[in-house]
């Protein structure tokens, strides 16, 4: 677990947009401790064969397979600066404002299940009693 997603200033402040972008962090770190497996569809030696040391894999059927399967960010932009200024040249702070108020206008979370939200309630109730905010 990564203690203090969106946290600032040893916790006094909260920013959505640094929780998505700690969110962001934690996503590509379980890519990175997922490793990478290893297997003759991975290591594809026989595309490599095929395309020599001369050519290109990016038009090929298992490239398009596969590319997926790596880090693929949300906010971190690895275009090429001039194709990144086209694109209006924001930079990850800003990205990642856009991306929290988009979360926090659209996000529909699942309803809790059956009895769930009286159960909370009774263990607030008894925790409230527990430490005397309520008799």
């Amino acid at each position: 677990m990564i203690y203090g997603p969106g946290m600032l200033e040893l916790g006094v402040t909260f920013d959505y947009a640094q929780l998505v972008i700690d969110n962001e962090i934690a996503r590509m770190v379980n890519k990175v401790i997922e490793g990478i497996p290893v297997n003759d569809e991975t290591l594809a030696v026989d595309l490599i064969k095929e395309v020599g040391s001369s050519g290109q894999f990016v038009t090929k059927e298992h490239t398009y397979k596969h590319f997926k399967e790596q880090s693929q960010s949300k906010l971190i932009d690895r275009r090429m600066r001039e194709a990144w200024l086209e694109k209006g040249g924001t930079d990850l702070t800003t990205r990642a404002y856009e991306e929290a108020i988009h979360i926090l206008e659209t996000h529909k979370p699942d309803p809790l299940p059956d009895g769930a939200q009286e159960k909370i309630r009774k263990i607030v109730e008894e925790a409230e009693i527990e430490y005397g905010l309520k008799k």
